[in-house]
């Protein structure tokens, strides 16, 4: 695997896709855990196009092993270093039948254990009792996030569509795209395999067309520590 390729895609592009890091059976352990859970917690939500699990690894920790296997954190400490941790995971389930689709968009909030008056933090949203705000830039850049594809997933059933480089465009709003400028790529993934991107590359996904479920596992991983005592709300060391 050419790991420096990737983190060179990584930094032009703002995403990379690597096929094979999980085995057919290590797909079904998953699968099985998740689908032996209990749905009615207060960090799941439930509707006919969408199922989501936030704190995901929280939530479930017996999926914690099965996830980092060794290919896993071979990634992690190859592209990203060996510093980095995990402060944020979720789990969706678009179903076969789902007319669920993303716009163009940013991730630019991070999760974190309290509110606080801090400058350059804001604005601020609660979501299940989980609070979320946009953190200076600097912190949102140092930030991976793998996405773990439980199925095969193109553009038929809602595989990420992105904007290739404008990670590196700052708050770049989707209203002001100029597709005479920009290009857009559709991000295929086989399953068992990961997508790695910047939180700040402008992506999203359209409605499935093709009777297929997706299941991402999307993870979020930094390695700063937050100033003036404010703690991201779902640190998680693992080791590599």
């Amino acid at each position: 695997m050419n790991f420096q390729n990737h983190k060179t895609l990584i930094e032009e592009n703002g995403f990379t896709v690597i096929n094979h890091i999980f085995s057919d059976a290590e797909i079904q352990r998953i699968s099985g855990v998740i689908r032996n859970t209990d749905p009615s917690r207060e960090t799941f939500r439930k509707s006919e196009d969408l199922f989501a699990i936030r704190q995901f690894l929280k939530e479930i920790p017996e999926v914690k092993d099965l996830i980092f296997n060794e290919k896993m954190k071979t990634v992690i400490s190859e592209i990203f270093g060996d510093r980095y941790f995990v402060v944020k995971s979720i789990y969706f389930d678009k179903p076969e039948t789902s007319n669920w689709y993303v716009a163009y968009h940013q991730d630019l909030t991070i999760s974190v254990d309290q509110k606080m008056q801090l400058e350059g933090f804001g604005p601020w949203t609660t979501k299940q009792n989980q609070f979320a705000v946009q953190p200076p830039q600097d912190i949102l850049e140092n930030i991976y996030t793998i996405r773990i594809h439980l199925d095969n997933t193109d553009e038929n059933n809602g595989a990420l569509k992105v904007v290739p480089g404008s990670h590196i465009k700052g708050i770049y709003r989707p209203e002001t795209i100029d597709w005479t400028l920009e290009t857009e790529a559709i991000c295929n993934v086989e399953e068992g395999g990961i997508m790695i991107m910047k939180p700040m590359i402008l992506h999203g996904s359209n409605r499935t067309t093709n009777g297929k479920r997706r299941r991402v596992i999307h993870i979020e991983f930094s390695d700063r520590e937050l100033p003036y005592g404010l703690n991201w709300s779902e640190k998680m060391i693992f080791e590599n």
